[in-house]
C-alpha cells in the first residue's frame, strides 16, 4: 500500500481512488465519459445493453449501473464527475445522488441541510 494511504480506511466515507482502482474501473469510467457524445448518449437511452456491450462491461459493472448504485460505483473506482453525466441522462439531480450515497431519500437528505427548503 502507498504509505500516504496508511490509515485512510479509518476515515469513514473515504474511498481511495488510486492507479489500481483506476485500472479496474477504466471501462466504466469510459462508459460514463462517452455519455458526452450525442450518439453514445442516445444509445444509452435507447439500448443500455447495447452500450454495455460496446464498452465490454462485465456483469458486476452492468449491475452497478442498472441499479444506479451510486455509492457502489464510487467504491468500485468510478469518478464522481463522470457519474454526474449519467445522472443527467437519467434525469436525476446531484442532490438525489448524494442522498442515495448516504442511504437517504432526497427529503431526508434535505432535512440535514442548513436550509432544508433550498433545493
Amino acid at each position: 500500500m502507498n504509505p500516504q494511504l496508511i490509515g485512510v480506511d479509518d476515515i469513514g466515507g473515504t474511498y481511495v481512488f488510486d492507479v489500481t482502482k483506476s485500472v479496474k474501473a477504466l471501462r466504466l469510467n469510459r462508459f460514463f465519459w462517452r455519455i458526452r457524445e450525442p450518439a453514445f448518449r442516445e444509445l444509452v437511452i435507447q439500448n443500455l445493453q447495447g452500450a454495455f456491450d460496446e464498452l465490454h462491461l462485465n456483469a458486476e459493472e452492468r449491475g452497478l449501473v442498472e441499479q444506479s448504485d451510486w455509492l457502489g460505483l464510487v467504491q468500485y473506482g468510478v469518478s464522481f464527475f463522470v457519474l454526474e453525466k449519467f445522472a443527467r441522462v437519467q434525469k436525476i439531480s446531484n442532490l438525489t445522488v448524494y442522498a442515495s450515497m448516504r442511504g437517504e431519500t432526497l427529503e431526508e437528505f434535505l432535512m440535514t441541510r442548513r436550509v432544508p427548503g433550498s433545493a
